[in-house]
């Protein structure tokens, strides 16, 4: 159990039963009377923010978390198969995965963070190279301002990229906010 003068930001707790995560973190002192922590707090199950206030001496449960390191291996239907370290497959919905499934790539690494034996997220390296597989042709002339275009990555996922960019390139990724970030060459 963690005591609220040890909560800050980043930080897990668990709420009945329910792991988050603090978003936001203040602390308040009134004149009279006891201090005042306020929290913000973000569902790791849902994504649902709250806020929360605790006065000194409160208790907050730590959630039992656990991460794996897997490595991405194929596609079976709607789930999409891991390997662990000690070569057992685990097997996650596209629900569970996000727009992560659209980096997916044979041998992958990724980390998965479980909840009470439950995946709730994926993390993924945080930059990845993917070959843009359609786009449309960049206008000439256009380029007196960062003027983007639709693309399609392998993969399946939309994004948008710089008119420079043809079918065949192959694009640096920020897995974070999904992103172009550059070119690095032609497939």
């Amino acid at each position: 159990m963690y005591d609220v003068s040890e909560l800050r930001k980043g930080l897990k707790v668990e709420i009945d039963g329910v792991p988050y995560m603090i978003t936001e973190f203040s602390f308040m002192k009134p004149g009279k009377g006891q201090a005042v922590y306020s929290c913000k707090m973000k569902s790791l199950l849902n994504g649902v923010t709250t806020v929360r206030n605790y006065r000194s001496g409160d208790k907050v449960d730590q959630p039992q978390m656990e991460h794996k390191k897997l490595q991405f291996s194929y596609m079976d239907g709607d789930s999409y198969v891991f390997i662990d370290s000690n070569y057992e497959q685990v097997s996650l919905s596209k629900e569970v995965l996000g727009t992560a499934r659209f980096f997916m790539k044979e041998d992958l690494p990724i980390e998965v963070m479980y909840h009470n034996g439950r995946p709730i997220e994926v993390s993924l390296p945080t930059f990845i190279e993917r070959a843009v597989i359609s786009t449309e042709p960049g206008a000439r002339g256009n380029t007196a301002t960062n003027v983007f275009k639709p693309a399609t990555l392998e993969g399946g996922y939309e994004m948008q990229v710089p008119l420079f960019i043809n079918v065949g390139d192959v694009l640096v990724i920020d897995t974070r906010t999904g992103e172009y970030s550059e070119r690095v060459g032609k497939k």
